[in-house]
């Protein structure tokens, strides 16, 4: 039927991808997921054939014709910070078919993860193979901190753990600086998870075969070993907290608003018991007076970048904000009470305590055991 509407929208990630199709009122008609399309590690040409090999394989799963236009496309991805470059790949995405969309919109990945949990302004923190934030206020103003990749940036990503992994081990062996704790089991899944015996075995993994995505897949297993109880893993995953609240720190001060959501993409924060502790101390570190409201998508970004297909041409889709996300955590700042943390809503006592007992050790009123994680209920997933 001629007049209905069709907007499509991909979420691209350095690892994975997805698009997703909807109609005028925001029914998912059609679905595709592929390989990372970062354009900065892949190029242009290889990123605009990726796009199109899902919007086909979308357009076929939706019953649209291959050569009938979708009225906008909006491309979320990993890498489109650049005004310039993001004009270039849509202008290859076009080239390549013409019949592809009447107008594409290019964005970063933060956009469609933003857009997907707080299109009417708040912030997005990613932690997955790589990290980023990005704050839009209601207004429209937009602030962004990371995001500078793994030579300049990712702190807090799972890539950002695993080399920080293998660096503590190497210092340790070398004596240059000696771990906190002990690097055995740590080391042992290093050199299961590149095949390696020697440290001159990884040389190869981090410079001729450097395989960004295949780094950070390590840190599946460091989160399994500090789940056991290995007390460096569970260091470094409370150092990533630490890194992932500087971001919303960061942003939290350009905010001039006294609550935020923060909307919380990637896989790392599968792991929100073990970055929890680090999260906490940074934020009472950082003296962050704004609460902060942190959610997960229930649905994919590509939606986001939906959303942002049809703002594009002018129309606004309909959403169900409910549907679309949950909360998993409030931070409520308060220096004076004994209490701070919500689960889902609920008060959690456990959150943060100011004072000193049992001999615990404190940090900014924040309580912390001698591994650094977390001392009481998690007041998380």
């Amino acid at each position: 039927m001629t007049d209905v509407m069709y907007f499509g929208g991909v979420e691209g990630g350095a690892t994975h991808s997805n698009l997703v199709i909807c109609d005028g009122t925001g029914k998912v008609l059609g679905t595709a997921s592929g390989l990372g399309t970062n354009h900065w590690t892949l190029g242009i040409e290889a990123c605009a054939d990726r796009i199109l090999d899902m919007l086909h394989v979308a357009k076929a799963s939706a019953g649209i014709p291959k050569d009938r236009p979708l009225d906008s496309l909006g491309l979320t991805l990993s890498g489109c910070e650049q005004e310039s470059s993001n004009a270039e790949l849509a202008a290859r995405v076009r080239e390549k078919d013409p019949c592809c969309a009447n107008a594409i919109y290019v964005a970063s990945d933060t956009a469609g993860s933003l857009f997907t949990g707080a299109p009417d302004g708040g912030m997005v923190l990613i932690a997955g193979t790589g990290s980023n934030a990005l704050l839009r206020t209601p207004d429209g103003q937009q602030h962004g901190c990371g995001g500078w990749g793994y030579l300049l940036g990712d702190e807090g990503s799972a890539y950002w753990i695993a080399h920080r992994a293998v660096k503590t081990v190497f210092d340790d062996m070398d004596g240059l600086q000696a771990a906190a704790h002990s690097t055995h089991n740590v080391w042992e899944t290093i050199k299961e998870h590149f095949g390696a015996e020697t440290r001159a075995d990884l040389l190869p993994h981090a410079y001729k075969h450097f395989d960004k995505p295949q780094f950070a897949s390590m840190t599946i297993k460091l989160a399994k070993l500090a789940n056991k109880g290995d007390r460096l893993s569970q260091q470094l995953f409370t150092e990533a907290g630490r890194a992932l609240a500087a971001h919303a720190g960061a942003l939290a001060r350009r905010a001039a608003a006294p609550r935020l959501r923060v909307v919380c993409v990637g896989s790392l924060w599968h792991s929100w018991p073990l970055l929890q502790a680090g999260v906490l101390l940074e934020l009472a570190r950082r003296k962050v007076e704004t609460e902060l409201e942190l959610v997960r998508l229930k649905v994919s970004s590509a939606m986001g970048a939906v959303w942002l297909a049809a703002k594009h041409v002018g129309y606004e889709l309909p959403r169900d904000d409910s549907a679309f996300c949950s909360v998993f955590y409030t931070h409520i700042p308060d220096l004076h009470n004994a209490t701070n943390g919500k689960r889902n809503g609920t008060e959690n006592g456990n959150g943060v305590e100011h004072g000193k007992s049992n001999g615990e050790k404190h940090e900014n009123g924040v309580k912390v055991n001698g591994n650094g994680i977390f001392n009481g209920n998690d007041g998380g997933h």
